[in-house]
């Protein structure tokens, strides 16, 4: 079976270290936020300060669809943007990553697009 992401959308998001998360309540409000995050090759994981308290935090306990995009410009001479954008699934989890040993959300990736990485 084929890697999910090709070695060129890894280096990418092995390189980046912001995001934006979008997610939904159980009625289809939508919440947009920019957040760290870490990326293990297969699952990424978005934590903060006192996460319980957010918005995405609560959306995706009760809503556990999820997008994530990774963006920003190559160069602005020539305008060269560069984005990968993940659908998935969130769960929770407790690790040790970006803010300390503590609860994460755990997104898995469902399907991807990327631009702009040649």
């Amino acid at each position: 079976m084929p890697e999910f992401f090709s070695a060129k959308e890894v280096k990418y998001l092995k390189s980046q270290h912001l995001a934006r998360i979008g997610t939904a309540t159980n009625d289809g409000v939508p919440d947009v936020a920019p957040v760290g995050f870490d990326f293990d090759g297969k699952y990424f994981y978005v934590g903060g300060m006192h996460l319980s308290k957010t918005h995405k935090y609560k959306n995706a306990v009760k809503n556990p669809r999820i997008s994530l995009v990774i963006d920003d410009l190559k160069s602005v001479e020539p305008w060269h943007p560069r984005f990968v954008k993940i659908f998935g699934t969130a769960d929770l989890v407790n690790r040790k990553g970006y803010v300390g040993e503590t609860m994460y959300i755990r997104i898995t990736p469902q399907r991807k697009t990327s631009w702009g990485l040649d």
